[in-house]
């Protein structure tokens, strides 16, 4: 059974329509790359999976249990995690207490079995690489830094799906890196990622499969290989070639 499926998904927004007839299924330990243009209806399509917007159409199953209808609260606690364009931590905090507040906002049956969530939260900042910085100030940090925290903080909630909405915006090649890392440390876990992103190397270099979309629709699948080679995908991002 998969993780995560969707089928016949629409949203239309007055007479405008948003997404159309989005059906995709994702297994447990898969990343998953989403990329087009933009305006194509990427993070649109995040914010219907992740329940900040209802579809007009369509359902969403996670576990084979329908969630189409619940609030963005109760996909969390059914094991959705969402990393942000923008920055989600919380900057006049250090990068210790970022994450601790992570920790602290499990159920008590959670926290217990995390242990020392004051230890694990120094574990977690080793982990990205950011320990150096742990009493750190978090809007002092670049934007690779953030990104890697964020993801930290949204590891440590212990969801089993990540939407990762463009992870290497704003980032140096060097910390593109560490990101790239991070995700395939979560597949070793166990967990599933669906990552926005228009570094296509980036995409090529840690996904599965890719998902390809354009004014709302998915337009292309397939292995990453196979979608980068595809005429289709040239035409989407370059237009026909009139020789042909």
């Amino acid at each position: 059974m998969s993780l995560l499926s969707t089928s016949h998904l629409s949203l239309s927004i007055g007479e405008h329509r948003i997404l159309s007839d989005i059906s995709f299924s994702v297994d447990s330990g898969e990343i998953i790359g989403l990329i087009g243009p933009n305006g194509s209806g990427k993070t649109t399509l995040f914010n219907v999976l992740s329940g900040f917007l209802k579809p007009s159409t369509g359902t969403i199953h996670l576990h084979g249990e329908d969630i189409t209808t619940l609030s963005p609260a109760k996909r969390a606690r059914f094991g959705i995690g969402r990393v942000f364009q923008n920055f989600g931590i919380f900057r006049d905090m250090t990068l210790f207490e970022n994450v601790l507040v992570a920790l602290e906002a499990l159920s008590k049956e959670e926290r217990a079995l995390k242990g020392d969530l004051r230890k694990v939260s120094m574990e977690t900042l080793e982990m990205v690489g950011l320990q150096s910085h742990a009493h750190t100030k978090a809007g002092s940090l670049s934007g690779g830094q953030m990104r890697l925290l964020e993801i930290a903080r949204t590891l440590m909630s212990g969801k089993e799906l990540f939407l990762l909405d463009e992870p290497t915006a704003g980032v140096s090649p060097k910390l593109t890196q560490q990101v790239a890392d991070l995700i395939l440390q979560l597949k070793k876990q166990g967990k599933t990622v669906l990552v926005v992103e228009h570094d296509l190397p980036f995409i090529g270099r840690i996904c599965d499969r890719v998902i390809v979309m354009d004014v709302g629709k998915v337009v292309l699948t397939g292995k990453p290989n196979e979608v980068k080679q595809s005429k289709g995908l040239r035409e989407l991002y370059f237009g026909a070639d009139p020789t042909t």
